[in-house]
């Protein structure tokens, strides 16, 4: 499973779940509309908040105004495709959920620039390709596709320029293209599975920004999630 699924203590353990590595560093926030007049989470004592039944969402929301001293009123939502309509139908004053997941909802409003997210990140929300226990070769494949993604991009190597990069003589370069075998082998896979990755999909910060970047509809920074010698966390371990 690959989707917006924070990786926990008891889901790696109770549910018998292997979380890869991190594809993207989320957090819980609140969306409002801008009419609300409210400029911060902690201005919402008695508010009506759209949430999920059982999820860590719910949860977060409960311990953060638990922890403020603030009352509030949940409006529980069975269906995630029916969150956005009871927000924007007004049956809410807030929907909280992870950050991503707001931009989202915001993106499909009539207009999203009558609503607003609240600077407060409440919770750490991992989200990770999600292997079941046991499935030992495939959570490897998994686990370093995603490095894979970030190794690419700290490379500087990109779905237009890697067949040029086949060329290099940049050992890195070669042992992770697959010039040097050895990578793929350990995988179980063939040894050009790293440039077959980037030739089709990209590198992590194509992805990015043709799906969830500046210039889509969701308009999310990279923050968190810059490589770590761009001022984020996204750290590939090493391919030797």
């Amino acid at each position: 499973m690959c989707r917006n699924t924070t990786q926990t203590l008891t889901r790696e353990t109770v549910n018998g779940l292997n979380f890869a590595h991190v594809n993207y560093y989320d957090g819980q926030g609140f969306l409002v509309p801008k009419k609300l007049g409210v400029k911060s989470a902690k201005e919402l004592e008695g508010a009506t908040i759209c949430v999920l039944p059982g999820t860590t969402t719910e949860m977060n929301a409960a311990d953060f105004f638990r922890a403020n001293n603030m009352k509030w009123k949940p409006v529980v939502i069975e269906q995630t495709a029916e969150l956005s309509k009871a927000f924007f139908a007004g049956r809410c004053d807030c929907l909280t959920s992870d950050v991503s997941q707001l931009a989202a909802h915001r993106s499909v409003a009539l207009n999203p620039d009558d609503y607003i997210i609240l600077p407060e990140i409440i919770s750490k929300e991992p989200l990770c390709p999600v292997v079941r226990h046991g499935d030992d070769q495939w959570y490897d494949i998994v686990n370093w596709t995603v490095m894979a993604l970030l190794e690419a991009e700290e490379m500087g190597i990109n779905s237009g320029n890697v067949d040029g990069m086949l060329k290099s003589k940049d050992p890195k370069i070669m042992r992770f293209l697959g010039v040097t075998p050895g990578m793929g082998k350990a995988l179980g896979l063939d040894e050009k599975w790293a440039y077959n990755i980037v030739k089709q999909v990209g590198n992590y910060d194509e992805i990015f920004e043709s799906n969830v970047g500046k210039n889509t509809k969701l308009g999310l920074a990279r923050g968190l999630n810059a490589l770590w010698n761009q001022g984020g966390i996204m750290y590939p371990a090493a391919f030797r």
